[in-house]
Parts: C-alpha cells; sequence; structure tokens
C-alpha cells in the first residue's frame, strides 16, 4: 500500500531582526530561545529576502520582532516594511523596541561624527564623536517579548537640517 505525501510540519518559531546597521542579524526562535542565527554584511534590501525565504520554508512563524531604531535610515525602512509585508502575509504580529536593547546601551553611530546616545529613557543625537565603544549589537538568547511593543512603527530620529 502507497502512503500519499503528507505535508511536513513546520516548528513553530518567532524571528527576531536586528537591521539598523551592518551586519543584519536575524534571530530564530523557538519557545523563547535561540535555536538559529544569521548574520548578513549585505544591506537589508539584499539580505532580508534571502533570510526571510529561507526562514519561511523552515518553520511556521508566529510572530516577528524588530529593532525599530535608531540607526540607518534606510536600513530601518527597508526593515520595517519587509517585516511588516511579511507579517500582512502571514496574518502574524509585528512587535518592536529600541535597539538599545541589543547593544548594552551603547552609542549607536548617526550621520558624521554624531551618535545617538539614551539616558534616562529618552534617545538624542550627540555631535563630536561617540562616547566609549562603538555598538556592536547582539541577538539574545532569550526572547524576552515583555520589553517589546506593539507599537512598531520606525523610530526615526533625524538630525535638524
Amino acid at each position: 500500500m502507497k502512503v500519499a505525501n503528507l505535508p511536513k510540519v513546520l516548528p513553530e518559531a518567532e524571528l527576531l531582526v536586528i537591521g539598523v546597521t551592518s551586519p543584519l542579524l536575524v534571530g530564530v526562535y523557538i519557545d523563547g530561545s535561540l535555536v538559529r542565527s544569521y548574520e548578513k554584511d549585505e544591506k537589508a534590501s539584499k539580505a532580508l529576502p534571502e533570510v526571510f525565504h529561507d526562514v519561511r520554508y523552515r518553520y511556521d512563524l508566529k510572530a516577528i520582532y524588530y529593532a525599530k531604531g535608531p540607526g540607518s535610515f534606510m536600513a530601518i525602512k527597508v526593515t520595517y516594511v519587509m517585516a511588516k509585508t511579511f507579517c500582512i502575509a502571514l496574518n502574524i504580529p509585528l512587535f518592536g523596541a529600541d535597539a538599545f536593547l541589543f547593544n548594552g546601551n551603547r552609542p549607536i553611530k548617526a550621520i558624521g561624527q554624531s551618535c545617538f546616545v539614551k539616558k534616562g529613557g529618552k534617545i538624542t543625537i550627540e555631535r563630536g564623536g561617540c562616547p566609549g565603544e562603538p555598538a556592536i549589537f547582539e541577538l539574545p538568547q532569550r526572547l524576552v517579548r515583555k520589553k517589546f511593543s506593539t507599537r512598531s512603527e520606525p523610530l526615526y530620529i533625524l538630525p535638524a537640517v
């Protein structure tokens, strides 16, 4: 007797995208634990479609989380548009958190010699060089959902022209 090919059951997962600067980091989480990571040096517009395609066929996504800024304006914009589109297509939620959550609250490079800093819960731009070491972003080993908001709009902080 021949058995029909049954559809493959994919593991349920959540995705975290840190696309505010290079390299782009993407983590796949199952039951809140990091099980797979991607690190891409290409621009978000090239790297994210490849990663999303790979993830889509390996996992049953239940939510996407992302670093909504501050950082590179274009990287944030592309990351948001792609993540939001993916969420709409899959009918899953999108959550956001500021990028300082993923770099130990260190300054984030902005334009020229300026950087974004977070002090007392407020994000501002400081000019004249960034204090301390540059921001190194890391995927957390555990996805702490309560640190994210359903307010997922990008966090654009642009200097005055």
